[in-house]
């Protein structure tokens, strides 16, 4: 995904809140990199109607249709819940409750992009699973923690779902044992995972990496197994 330095993103000021902090982190990321400012991150729903009580932010990105929170964010900010909810009733509780725009976590960063701009212009934007804004999604949850990852540790994560281990990396990369393990250990953390199996199972299921980057030059990848 190449960043985008659009001239209305940049004048657009955010706060963030989720309960899941890496998901969050992640999100703020991609954000950044698409022109936001984003003002702060919450991880309570006292903590960010404080910060957007402080930060006076043009938009509130919220995870939980909770009613309460929403009203009251909504005094000093529009507010958008980004949800892995889908029923159609949660999104109208939502709006119901003083929300501008719901949207489903599968619809991704530039459906959200998008909707920022439609709902900062003064529409109501519902995109979910089988509603009237239905569109292809364009990420994941899990493709969303994987923006944050580097180049380098995309390749990695490539190496792994091909199936080598920290040697054959050091001498696919051309790196040392100690660098390999760094990257695979920022991968581990930013996809929110506790082994290099589980992220490459991840990597396949969501189809974080293409298959370019899961193979190595001039040799087929292997099936996937545990590495070490």
């Amino acid at each position: 995904m190449g960043t985008v330095h659009d001239a209305a993103a940049e004048r657009m000021r955010l706060v963030l809140g989720d309960d899941h902090g890496i998901f969050l982190d992640a999100l703020a990321s991609v954000l950044r990199q698409h022109g936001y400012d984003v003002a702060a991150v919450a991880r309570s729903a006292g903590e960010m109607i404080a910060q957007v009580r402080q930060q006076r932010p043009d938009a509130c990105l919220v995870d939980r249709a909770d009613p309460d929170a929403i009203g009251e964010a909504s005094q000093a900010a529009t507010v958008i819940v980004l949800s892995a909810d889908s029923d159609p009733q949660a999104a109208q509780r939502a709006l119901d409750a003083g929300a501008a725009g719901y949207l489903h976590q599968s619809r991704g960063i530039e459906v959200l992009v998008a909707a920022l701009e439609r709902i900062l212009n003064g529409e109501q934007v519902v995109d979910v699973p089988g509603g009237p804004d239905r569109r292809p999604p364009a990420a994941t949850h899990a493709d969303i923690l994987a923006a944050a990852l580097t180049q380098r540790e995309r390749e990695c994560l490539g190496l792994l779902v091909a199936g080598l281990d920290t040697t054959a990396m050091m001498a696919e990369l051309g790196v040392s044992r100690t660098t390999v393990r760094t990257h695979l250990q920022a991968v581990l953390s930013k996809l929110d995972v506790h082994s290099r199996l589980e992220a490459a199972s991840l990597a396949v299921r969501h189809n974080l990496v293409e298959a370019h980057e899961a193979t190595p030059a001039a040799r087929p990848a292997t099936a996937l197994r545990a590495v070490s």
